[in-house]
């Protein structure tokens, strides 16, 4: 693992010539440079293809575009890097799994490429003016094909607090500080940040019934996670050290679990997770490269008494440098908030440095049995909660499992999802000596169940 390094791309003083990328709290400032997948608002019925495009400030850089303008030697950027001109080439193509898969050191060329390109002063800066679109004027996809997702439990605030909920006496399981827990997902679920989804039916059991009944969800949840895209993967039957797979993580995003609870509560037992979580997967649409993460890394360790992770699991790299300070966010938005104006509220904020395990850990663990992980699989963190009352990544801690419902502004008062509610997730690092950079929003709201 050659581990975050820190470059010219990341100086907190470089600015763009984009004007929005210079603002105060701009989540795009030139230093973060995310890929999403985009086309024009209302451009489905023209047959307009996906592209990819670079966010920067409110803008987004269309690299098809970009990539067909003359911008020195006609039809090709100024660069005679061969792995930046694939990796153009590709990216111009709609193609951003190419990229992903490539290695690391081809990413890190093309990000100083795209750095050059909207840094202020650049001499590309005439011809790519034109390539720009307004993220008001566009609609997002998933960023990439994502053929395989697994939702990990590396939240130990989150797994302590929902178990004290359901085992006072032994709220963590004992494999929790030696294994990575993970289940596999639904990818065929996941969607785009925006797309709203309908309030799942399912099959309970009330405490005092005797049969089960079937009807829509009454326990909505969210679930504020991070989710983690492969790059280059492995073949079958070749695990992954610890020292390789920081280089085999290509990027983040939002991740947003949502959770039928009710129904995850008689279905789990004794398989896990099923039809309570693969109705829908929320994903923010701007992917946020390992790369401009490294100004905000640090040390993984564990607390004083805990076991320390099996050797596979460990490495000098990891425990230097294995944390990522990332800030984040629950916000949510009522029908009768958004009818009346008003914007949505926070709910909760925690960190993704109190994680138990680490994104380096939680891919050589997976690929440890031999599984072979492709390019785009996606491999969620599971709630980050934090340590402290209010930074629960979920409704069932902050209302303590439903039996103590929160007030919002304007008299309504909530202990899981409404239909018409928006829940938004929000994320960005900031820290002394380097420029905050934001994720995007991931944002979904809840329809009525179907029928």
């Amino acid at each position: 693992m050659t581990g975050p390094s820190i470059d010219a791309t990341h100086a907190p003083a470089l600015a763009s010539w984009v004007a929005s990328a210079n603002l105060p709290g701009c989540e795009f400032p030139v230093q973060n440079l995310p890929f999403g997948r985009f086309r024009r608002a209302g451009a489905a019925g023209l047959e307009e293809p996906w592209r990819i495009g670079v966010a920067i400030g409110d803008q987004i850089l269309d690299l098809a575009a970009a990539t067909a303008t003359t911008t020195g030697t006609a039809g090709h950027w100024p660069t005679t890097n061969t792995a930046v001109q694939t990796a153009l080439a590709a990216l111009a193509a709609g193609n951003l799994a190419a990229v992903m898969a490539a290695p690391k050191a081809d990413r890190v060329a093309l990000r100083h490429a795209l750095s050059a390109a909207l840094r202020a002063g650049s001499p590309q800066q005439p011809a790519l003016t034109a390539c720009l679109l307004p993220q008001a004027d566009a609609e997002m996809a998933l960023p990439c094909p994502i053929g395989d997702y697994t939702d990990f439990y590396t939240g130990i605030h989150h797994a302590t607090t929902v178990g004290q909920l359901f085992r006072p006496d032994n709220p963590l399981l004992p494999n929790y500080k030696w294994v990575p827990i993970g289940y596999h997902g639904r990818a065929s679920s996941l969607v785009v940040s925006g797309t709203p989804l309908h309030r799942p039916l399912g099959q309970t059991k009330a405490p005092t019934a005797e049969t089960p009944s079937f009807g829509p969800c009454q326990r909505l949840d969210c679930e504020l996670e991070l989710g983690a895209l492969v790059g280059p993967g492995n073949a079958l039957g070749q695990p992954v050290p610890i020292t390789e797979a920081e280089d085999r993580l290509f990027g983040l995003t939002l991740l947003n679990d949502w959770s039928a609870r009710d129904i995850q509560a008689w279905e789990y037992q004794p398989l896990g997770p099923f039809l309570a979580k693969n109705f829908g997967t929320t994903l923010s649409p701007w992917v946020v490269t390992m790369e401009a993460l490294a100004p905000f890394r640090g040390p993984f360790g564990r607390p004083a008494g805990d076991p320390q992770p099996l050797p596979y699991l460990d490495s000098e790299a990891n425990r230097q440098a294995g944390a990522i300070d990332i800030t984040l966010e629950v916000w949510l938005q009522t029908a009768a908030m958004r009818s009346a104006g008003s914007a949505a509220v926070r709910l909760s904020q925690s960190n993704f440095k109190d994680a138990y395990w680490t994104l380096a850990q939680l891919l050589t663990h997976h690929a440890s049995n031999g599984c072979n992980l492709q390019t785009g699989d996606l491999l969620g963190t599971g709630t980050q909660s934090g340590p402290d009352a209010g930074q629960g990544g979920s409704l069932l801690e902050l209302s303590a499992g439903g039996k103590q419902p929160f007030s919002l502004p304007g008299g309504e008062q909530r202990t899981f999802l409404a239909d018409g509610d928006t829940l938004i997730l929000r994320a960005y690092c900031q820290r002394p000596g380097a420029a905050r950079i934001g994720f995007g929003d991931c944002a979904g709201t809840i329809l009525p169940a179907p029928g």
